[in-house]
Order: C-alpha cells, then sequence, then structure tokens
C-alpha cells in the first residue's frame, strides 16, 4: 500500500516539477540574446568573410555595445574601408565615412539591405530589432542539433514592432543559451537564409560560439562567415563611447 501510495506522488507531482524546471520560450531567448549580447556591455574583434561564387572578400572590424540600444562598429581592415564606423543608439543609426568626410544617417527603410556587401543586414549587425521584445515565442519541442540538447523556439513578430522577418525558428543550446542555428522567413513563409553557429569554446568568461555562418537559401555557392576572435562581456563603457564625436576619432 505504501509503495503505491508512493508511486502515485511521483506521477502526480513529478511532471509538474519538471515543467517547473523549464523556462517559457521568451524566457530561453531573452537568455540567449543577453548571452550573446552581453548583458551591460560588450567589446569584440571579428573578421568577416564575404563569399561569392567567382570572389571572396574579408573585412576586419572591432564592435562596442550597451544594452540593447548602443551599438559603435569600427572597420579595421581593408584599407579602402578601414575607419569606416556605424552608430547606433536607439532607433537611430549612422555611417561615419573618413575618406569623404561624410557623415549619414542610415533610414529604417535601410534596415533589410546587406551590410558591407555581405549576406548580413544592417538590422543583423546593429541590433536594431529585439528578438525578446519584439517577438512572440513559441517552445515547439526540444532537438539535438550540433551535438547539443536545444530547445526548438518558434518567433513571430508582433503586430507593432518594425522587423524585417516574418518568422524565425531558432535551436538554443540548453544550460548555455546558444543559438547553433536560426532559420529566417519572409512574410509569405519562405526561408530566405538560415544561419549556423559553431566552433562552441570559452571566450569572456562564458561559452560562445566563435563561427558564424550566413547561408542564403537560394543563392548557390554564396555566404557569409563571421569569426570571433576576442570578445569580453560587462566591461566599462560611458554613453559617451557612443557619439557622433567618438565615431570619428575611435581606434
Amino acid at each position: 500500500m505504501k509503495k503505491f501510495i508512493w508511486s502515485m506522488t511521483l506521477t502526480i507531482f513529478l511532471p509538474a516539477f519538471s515543467i517547473a524546471q523549464t523556462p517559457d520560450a521568451k524566457e530561453i531567448v531573452n537568455r540567449a540574446e543577453n548571452n550573446s549580447l552581453g548583458e551591460k556591455s560588450s567589446y569584440c574583434e571579428m573578421s568577416m568573410t564575404i563569399v561569392r561564387s567567382k570572389w571572396e572578400r574579408t573585412l576586419k572590424m572591432k564592435l562596442w555595445t550597451k544594452e540593447r540600444d548602443k551599438a559603435l562598429t569600427l572597420i579595421t581592415y581593408p584599407a579602402k574601408e578601414k575607419g569606416q564606423t556605424f552608430l547606433k543608439v536607439g532607433s537611430n543609426m549612422w555611417n561615419w565615412l573618413p575618406s569623404i568626410n561624410r557623415m549619414i544617417k542610415i533610414p529604417a527603410s535601410m534596415m533589410s539591405q546587406g551590410w558591407m556587401g555581405s549576406d548580413y543586414t544592417n538590422d543583423d549587425v546593429l541590433k536594431e530589432s529585439s528578438l525578446t521584445n519584439d517577438y512572440n515565442h513559441t517552445l515547439l519541442g526540444e532537438e539535438a542539433y550540433g551535438g547539443f540538447n536545444c530547445y526548438k523556439i518558434e518567433m513571430k513578430p508582433k503586430p507593432d514592432a518594425a522587423v524585417v522577418w516574418g518568422k524565425l525558428i531558432t535551436w538554443i543550446s540548453k544550460g548555455d543559451y546558444l543559438m547553433l542555428k536560426t532559420e529566417y522567413y519572409d512574410e509569405d513563409g519562405y526561408l530566405v537564409r538560415t544561419e549556423l553557429a559553431s566552433d562552441v569554446k570559452e571566450m569572456g568568461g562564458r561559452k560562445v560560439a566563435a563561427h558564424i555562418e550566413i547561408i542564403p537559401a537560394d543563392k548557390a555557392n554564396q555566404k557569409t562567415v563571421i569569426v570571433v576572435d576576442v570578445i569580453k562581456f560587462n566591461i566599462g563603457l560611458n554613453d559617451n563611447t557612443f557619439s557622433q564625436q567618438t565615431m570619428k576619432t575611435i581606434k
């Protein structure tokens, strides 16, 4: 009789306990976004290689972020683009071109355009939208990807959100909250591109996917590859870092 009662107790309470231990879809995405953006602030050095069927070129850059509304990117290579900077503060974005001594404000209509000729959009690189705040989230289940157990989550934009995608499906690793695979769909439900993250290593005191590929769905032999060389999180950055004056002088 005691064994029966104990068995019934486990049947009733253990499923509820397991469910309580699983974060909801929005919280999973929020943790993943915090992990990639550095929570309060971050500094990163990376390279970006744009691969096409007949050519490829590599850019090197430095990136500073603070919270989710400030970002500054400095191109350090090649010589032709060296010194060019991009700034985002809130919903405003600018591009400084030292070769012609000109500051350009980037309109919202250009958010979906390729950044520096890559398969990344301006929105991707400068984080204009928030995966946590601009989308509704649905946990589709759990699925293995790249040797990791992952949450599989669908994200659809909120009605008033200024985003460029009709839907995203992402695979986020359990425990470390790394976005290892993300599929991007247009408003008609067609797959536009896939983002794959790999080479997970300890950087900046946490696990980071140091190799990222963006692969267009309809363009053969084309992709953009990001390799993270240095990353630091929660560093001391003040608001003056994210100014038009800093854009012209940062090294």
